[in-house]
């Protein structure tokens, strides 16, 4: 795909200045590929170092909520008349032969999730809170750890596709706290790291999806990205650091050492336990992405606490300029470009770094279809 700039002024008209500065800064050191952003119509991406790529058509005159209101004004209008939509179908029928023949589902029905109190700055993991899906447990043990799927609790339940693959394109999402941001992610591997332990930690497991070091492969490693989590015990005020972590990167290298990642004395449950204003940990200089993990370390003895390290994929973001109101959208127009999910994914929620301490709810609609093989 040849990727071209996106139109600042229209952006920021569109989400306003301050969610797209927010939200170029969580790029800024982005190694990965570039991310959908779900919630504006076209196909835009965030790309590393935080600028906007792709299509997008709106922002002329109308912001997010202009278009919302005119969108509800519309279906006021429409009420008791025949609804259809044009998405970019060959017609009326083809749309709904597409959808009566199953190509077209919603992840999990309806996605409700009733995030914890945060930290400013901080990113946050929605995998431990309810209500749909389930909250999830911690990863296993090491050294062996976990490969979740579609069928661990915690993720968005959906059904493969019978042929073809399947894409993200659309939702209709509401958060209850203005400028937040969500991301969907593919939680590929996690494992419980043993704390009040300073020594060395094997990791034997090993992620399944994303596992080529072919750049044009779907399959593709780069993007894959780790954070450290806490659990359901908060951390013990105890300063910290995480280092001598080994991993294996996207060109198969293995034992590369990752950067010394600096932990939260005391970290809160549910949120990252790694510096402000950053969601994933950084790489050697050069690598885009981690295949697996090798050892985990500690550097102080944390009497209590749960940590999990955890392997994601990106697959969008939904940023949130309206609150309390279903934010409607459709890509089936981009299908091309929307992003991939693989079968038997574990699709999940994170917050990047909140604008405010208010826990926040999330609910909504989530759709994805599959394109012909």
């Amino acid at each position: 795909m040849r990727w071209q700039s996106v139109h600042s002024g229209r952006l920021e008209r569109w989400l306003g200045a301050e969610r797209v500065e927010h939200l170029s800064s969580q790029f800024k050191d982005w190694y990965g590929p570039p991310v959908n952003l779900t919630d504006v119509p076209g196909s835009v991406w965030v790309a590393p170092g935080g600028g906007f790529v792709g299509r997008f058509e709106r922002g002329f005159f109308h912001s997010a909520a202009d278009a919302l209101r005119d969108h509800l004004r519309d279906l006021w209008k429409a009420a008791g008349k025949p609804a259809y939509c044009g998405v970019g179908f060959a017609s009326i029928s083809d749309a709904l032969l597409r959808a009566s023949s199953g190509n077209r589902q919603t992840l999990n029905g309806t996605v409700s999730k009733s995030g914890p109190t945060g930290v400013v700055g901080v990113a946050s993991s929605l995998w431990r809170v309810g209500a749909m899906p389930a909250a999830g447990a911690a990863g296993s043990a090491a050294p062996g750890g976990r490969v979740p799927d579609k069928a661990t609790t915690g993720a968005m339940a959906f059904n493969n596709p019978s042929s073809g693959t399947l894409h993200l394109t659309g939702a209709d999402f509401s958060a209850s706290i203005i400028n937040n941001a969500v991301m969907l992610y593919d939680r590929i591997f996690d494992v419980a790291k043993t704390m009040n332990s300073t020594a060395t930690e094997a990791v034997t497991g090993a992620p399944t999806r994303y596992q080529s070091s072919t750049i044009t492969d779907a399959d593709y490693a780069g993007g894959n990205f780790l954070f450290i989590e806490v659990g359901g015990t908060a951390l013990a005020a105890t300063a910290h650091n995480w280092t001598t972590c080994l991993y294996r990167n996207q060109a198969n290298t293995d034992n590369v050492t990752l950067p010394s990642v600096t932990g939260v004395s005391g970290a809160i449950v549910d949120r990252f336990d790694m510096p402000a204003n950053t969601w994933f940990c950084p790489l050697a200089t050069g690598d885009t992405g981690i295949k697996d993990l090798a050892q985990m370390q500690c550097s102080a003895l944390v009497a209590t606490g749960a940590i999990n390290f955890v392997i994601g994929h990106p697959i969008g973001v939904m940023s949130f300029p309206v609150i309390n109101t279903l934010l409607p959208y459709d890509w089936l127009t981009n299908r091309d470009q929307a992003p991939r999910v693989f079968n038997d994914a574990c699709l999940a929620l994170l917050e990047l770094p909140k604008p405010a301490t208010t826990a926040t709810t999330y609910n909504g609609l989530i759709y994805v279809t599959s394109a012909a093989p």
